[in-house]
């Protein structure tokens, strides 16, 4: 994150692992958690506030919806966003990344701030354990150009399948995947995709385009391995 200037209405790669490696999704029911954080921290409320909501609404319980079929969640997603807005994400076991665009004053520092924040918490409280939870500052790059913009929300949108996640560890990956194949019309949490896919005559085009993404950096990691090997 060093040396960047986060500024309106550009967009960024935001990312982050937890600390040593370890997993910062131990089951569903953290994964959901962290999903609710997304939506609800991304809001200019005061932290304490939003802790109540976290709490005590009946939408932000601490366990796995069996659907995501409810007027309440929809409030919950069309009242967040003050912060930034999301083009795609990706959360896997023991790493996130986002592709958001700011759009308010300090929205990126003040939203992943207060997600780290309010899920550390939240983990360290069920875990009983103390310290941090992610692996110092969360790291960004800017996005400068249009051919960067589409090739990182390739990268993000089939994240797990770079990093080869598979059989029980599927269970706690969430990606805007679904979402940008029209497969979940209810958990629109990225409200800026369109950027992305507009630019392609249809989602199997994109669908298409993710896929050489995903070749071309599975094929990176690999001559890094051989690099770090030799």
């Amino acid at each position: 994150m060093r040396n960047i200037k986060f500024a309106n209405n550009e967009y960024y790669h935001v990312y982050n692992r937890g600390v040593d490696k370890r997993r910062i999704f131990g089951d569903k029911n953290d994964l959901w958690r962290f999903i609710k954080g997304i939506l609800v921290f991304n809001r200019s409320k005061p932290v304490g506030s939003i802790r109540d909501e976290l709490r005590h609404d009946k939408i932000c319980r601490d366990s796995v919806p069996a659907n995501f079929n409810s007027v309440d969640f929809k409030k919950l997603i069309d009242s967040s966003g003050d912060l930034v807005e999301f083009v795609c994400l990706c959360l896997n076991p023991n790493h996130y990344h986002f592709l958001v665009k700011q759009t308010s004053d300090g929205g990126v520092s003040k939203f992943i701030h207060k997600l780290a924040s309010g899920y550390t918490s939240y983990f360290n409280e069920k875990k009983d354990r103390s310290g941090a939870l992610f692996q110092g500052k969360f790291k960004a790059k800017l996005i400068e150009t249009n051919e960067q913009l589409l090739y990182t929300s390739g990268y993000i949108n089939l994240n797990y399948e770079i990093h080869e996640i598979e059989g029980d560890d599927m269970d706690l990956v969430f990606s805007s995947w679904n979402e940008y194949a029209g497969k979940n019309n209810v958990m629109n949490i990225c409200k800026g995709k369109s950027v992305v896919l507009e630019q392609f005559k249809g989602f199997d085009a994109y669908k298409d385009f993710v896929r050489e993404v995903v070749i071309k950096a599975k094929k990176f990691k690999e001559d890094l391995k051989k690099e770090h090997l030799e």
